[in-house]
């Protein structure tokens, strides 16, 4: 029987590549299923018997181990050399972008808290 084995809704490509290449290193029998025309069904690599799911699972886990990994150093690094922007320096970069997504939050949080706040009162 079929058995899901990693959901590639919302994932990048080069990822689904990485996880399609490692099964099949290890000669793990696997498919894919697609999002269909409309992106509404499940795109996902399936396995085609339950034998291979704890090692296709074990090694899945660990590569995604090492991706975050990589992706936290590569982050890290681009923070050291002044490559990542803080929320300041975006704004003076990019005032009105930036009050153009603020503006909503705060109006959002206004209207939460008047209610909340004039709930008190009575």
């Amino acid at each position: 029987m079929s058995v899901l084995l990693f959901k590639l809704n919302g994932i990048p490509e080069d990822e689904a590549e990485d996880i399609r290449a490692l099964l099949s290193s290890r000669d793990i029998p696997f498919y894919e299923t697609s999002a269909g025309n409309w992106g509404v069904s499940l795109a996902a690599i399936w396995l085609q018997d339950d034998t291979h799911q704890a090692l296709a699972r074990s090694l899945i886990d660990d590569y995604q181990l090492e991706r975050v990994k990589q992706a936290r150093l590569l982050y890290q690094q681009q923070k050291l050399n002044g490559d990542v922007d803080s929320f300041w320096q975006r704004f003076r970069r990019e005032p009105l972008r930036m009050l153009f997504f603020l503006l909503p939050v705060v109006l959002v949080v206004f209207i939460s808290l008047t209610w909340f706040v004039g709930a008190w009162d009575s």
